[in-house]
């Protein structure tokens, strides 16, 4: 079965995204890796004392990003297709690349709404920093918003 790595960013584009890739992995009899990638510096904030780090926030929202992926992983499974998925936190791009290299994934499924400049308003930043990077194909889904 071929692994098919699927980052998700949970925008409003993101059910675009899960039949674009559930129709991709039946058509390869493909396995859904899900991932998403949070900011490093999420329980961060700038307060009177300057930066400072506040656990219960990273907590509570790592928490609902996982009750997110949960919710996506099980509607994949209900549409026919095995899925798991994993959260991690760091530089969106080189984890989404090391974890398709991890999962020795045969592809990467992305979508293409980026929203600056000429080329990211179609194919999005991070979506062109995966295909410029990665050795495995990406397959670029288009999704507007």
């Amino acid at each position: 079965m071929k692994n098919i790595v699927f980052p998700v960013d949970f925008s409003d584009t993101t059910d675009v995204l899960i039949d674009g890739a559930v129709n991709f992995a039946k058509e390869v009899m493909g396995k859904i890796c899900l991932i998403h990638v949070a900011p490093a510096d999420i329980g961060f904030a700038i307060g009177d004392m300057g930066f400072q780090y506040f656990p219960a926030i990273e907590e509570n929202e790592i928490a609902e990003e996982l009750r997110e992926l949960n919710e996506i992983q099980k509607r994949i499974e209900a549409k026919g297709v095995a899925c798991d998925h994993i959260l991690k936190q760091g530089i969106s791009a080189d984890i989404i690349l090391n974890y398709a290299k991890e999962k020795n994934a045969s592809y990467i499924v992305m979508g293409s709404h980026g929203r600056s400049g000429m080329y990211d308003v179609f194919v999005g930043s991070l979506t062109k920093e995966i295909t410029k990077n990665s050795e495995i194909p990406v397959l670029v889904i288009p999704c507007h918003d």
